[in-house]
Formats: C-alpha cells, sequence, structure tokens
C-alpha cells in the first residue's frame, strides 16, 4: 500500500482483497453501467409516459438541459440506478456488503458533515464575491425555491452518494486491493470520473479544461477518502459542491431546474475559463483546509 493511503484507508479496501481481480472489477463497471442505464431508462420514459403528451421521445429529451423543476427531481432520482448497481455488483459479484463501500459507520456522518459545512462557508464566501463582479439571471422564485428545496436536497444527496460510491467507493477500493500503487487507484478513478462529464455541445471550446477542473475534484475526492477510510468527506465535498451548482446559481444551459439563479453565460463561454481557473484554485485551498479540519 501506498504510504499516502492511511491505516484507516486500509481497513477501508480490507473488504475489497478477497475478490480483487481486476477481470472482476472491469466485468463489474461494465455491469454497473447496464443497471445503471436500464433503471434511468426505466424511470425517464416512464416519466414521459405518465406525464402524457404526444411525443415521448421529446419529453425524454428535454432532460439534455432540465429546465422545470419535476424534470430536475427525475434527473437526480435517476442516479439511484448507480448506487443500485453499484450494491448489487459488490454483493453478488464480490460478495461484500453495501456498508463495506462506505467505510465506518462512526466515521461517514462526521466526516460528512464537517466536509459540507467547512466546504459550505468557503464556497459562499466565493459565490458572495461572484454575485459582486456579476449579474445573476433570476430563475426561480425564493417562495417556490424554498418549498423545493428540500427535495432538491434529498435529490442531490442521492446523486453524490451515488457518484461516490462507484467512483471512491467501488472503484478506488477494488484498484488498492489490486495495485499498491497510488497512481492507479487514485489516478484511475479520477480521470473516469472526469471524462464521465464529458460533454461538447455543451462545453464547446472550453470542454478540456472542465475535464481537468472535474479531474482534480475526483482527485481531490480520493485523497480525501484515503485520508480517512470513509466515503465521508468525499461526500461532503461533492455534496456542499452541487448544491451551490444546482440549488443556488446554475451555469446557464446546464442544469437550472432548481436554481435560485442562473449565470449570465453559458459554459462555453470564454469568460468561463478564469472562472474555472479560479474555481480550481478555491478547491485547492479547500482541500488543504479540510487535511487540517479532518485530522482525529
Amino acid at each position: 500500500m501506498s504510504s499516502i493511503a492511511t491505516p484507516d484507508f486500509e481497513r477501508f479496501v480490507d473488504p475489497a482483497r478477497p475478490r480483487a481481480e481486476i477481470w472482476r472489477t472491469l466485468a463489474g463497471l461494465c455491469l454497473i453501467a447496464l443497471i445503471y442505464g436500464g433503471i434511468t431508462l426505466a424511470i425517464i420514459f416512464g416519466y414521459a409516459f405518465l406525464a402524457g403528451g404526444d411525443d415521448p421521445l421529446a419529453a425524454a429529451a428535454g432532460f439534455a438541459s432540465p429546465t422545470k423543476p419535476i424534470q430536475m427531481f427525475v434527473l437526480l432520482a435517476t442516479f439511484s440506478g448507480m448506487a443500485i448497481g453499484t450494491w448489487l455488483v459488490a454483493r453478488f459479484l464480490h460478495k461484500r456488503r453495501f456498508h463495506t463501500l462506505l467505510g465506518p459507520r462512526a466515521r461517514v456522518l462526521p466526516d460528512f458533515l464537517k466536509t459540507a459545512v467547512t466546504t459550505g462557508f468557503i464556497y459562499s464566501l466565493t459565490v458572495a464575491i461572484w454575485f459582486v463582479l456579476y449579474d445573476a439571471v433570476p430563475n426561480l422564485t425564493f417562495g417556490i425555491w424554498l418549498v423545493l428545496l428540500p427535495i432538491g436536497v434529498i435529490g442531490l444527496l442521492i446523486q453524490t452518494l451515488s457518484e461516490e460510491l462507484i467512483f471512491r467507493g467501488y472503484l478506488q477500493q477494488q484498484l488498492a486491493a489490486r495495485f499498491s500503487s497510488a497512481l492507479i487507484w487514485m489516478l484511475v478513478p479520477s480521470i473516469l470520473f472526469g471524462l464521465a462529464h464529458y460533454d461538447p455541445d455543451t462545453s464547446g471550446k472550453n470542454l478540456w479544461l472542465i475535464l481537468l477542473a472535474t479531474g482534480l475534484f475526483g482527485f481531490i475526492a480520493a485523497d480525501l477518502t484515503a485520508r480517512t477510510g470513509s466515503l465521508g468527506a468525499a461526500w461532503g465535498l461533492h455534496f456542499a459542491n452541487n448544491f451551490f451548482a444546482v440549488l443556488i446559481i446554475a451555469v446557464d444551459g446546464t442544469l437550472p431546474g432548481l436554481a435560485l439563479f442562473l449565470t449570465p453565460y453559458g459554459a462555453d463561454n470564454p469568460i468561463m475559463q478564469r472562472l474555472i481557473w479560479l474555481d480550481m484554485g478555491t478547491l485547492l485551498i479547500t482541500w488543504l483546509i479540510l487535511r487540517r479540519v479532518l485530522r482525529r
């Protein structure tokens, strides 16, 4: 095990060791993708059918950029398929129980809360600065947003936990059980996490910078997991980040359905380049602070 891994992380990886064959992990990822895809299609087309209309395919296509709150709720619900797929693969392909993907119960919730609160405080400062520099575009009225907020929070808890389960839970654990080098068990999940956000139609010329930023986010989440031995910290970081990006101020043309405000520019706008660099700088500062906050 690499020196970056703590004793807590070694215990986190232990349940993955008995069945850490690389073919088994690759097969598991394929099965998770199939289960996730199947459940996603069932939920989206089920909604399109129940919503009525003459063209269910057109209704389903609306989820590419969900502008209505109900579309965002449904989209966030589809991530449950990722969690279900990861649980089924861990249970039947690796003979592991679900809780082994999360880490010790005594650490998951405290680490989640510490990280979410710390990250939320730092991000609130950067968002306040953004509001001074730019004019936000109103999206939902405050009253409607406040009513929808609890369901939005629940949806984000599901979405962020589901992604952490597969990238920092299943994949990072399985690779760490098979390979001693952190270059493999930290970088591979981080690169795949970045590539999961590949969207050239929305990002335009900013695509590769956005992939770099999401890859960096994945690497920091992987590091927090290695240092704490649970998913709590990575989940808290992910939740706090998405809370601001999805519920407070969303980039126009991405996921605007539940946001209180929208940016006056899209993800493909050149102005995004310097903002992404600033976001990465803020993320690095947040990471350094979290490493101190999460010390026992």
